[in-house]
């Protein structure tokens, strides 16, 4: 179990789920933040300051956004656009820094 980053995100980003990980779990794309899927400790503190209740426990994500579960994962385990390889696991939010770029499932999404 682990927490995501939904649909009601995109094009938002308030970042202020970003301030208040403890663990500093949270990166930034260039439309959304992805939780990283197994440097979250499941803290949930990220959950009650999101202002449009973008953040899920992955197994209570409504239906209709199911694929942000796989692209928040994704996010890490795949190259992203203009990258030769795939973030990984840096352990860092803060020291990778904004990387303006997102999955191509999520540059493309219209809300």
């Amino acid at each position: 179990m682990t927490f995501v980053i939904g649909a009601a995100c995109v094009d938002v980003m308030d970042r202020a789920c970003v301030e208040e990980c403890p663990v500093d779990c949270i990166y930034t794309g260039g439309r959304m933040a992805y939780i990283h899927p197994t440097e979250c400790v499941d803290c949930g503190a990220c959950e009650p300051v999101c202002p449009v209740e973008a953040i899920y426990i992955d197994d209570d994500i409504p239906e209709a956004q199911r694929v942000f579960v796989a692209e928040n994962a994704r996010f890490f385990d795949e190259p992203l656009p203009g990258r030769d390889a795939a973030l990984g696991s840096p352990g860092s939010a803060a020291k990778v820094g904004e990387l303006g770029v997102d999955t191509p499932y999520v540059a493309e999404y219209e809300p």
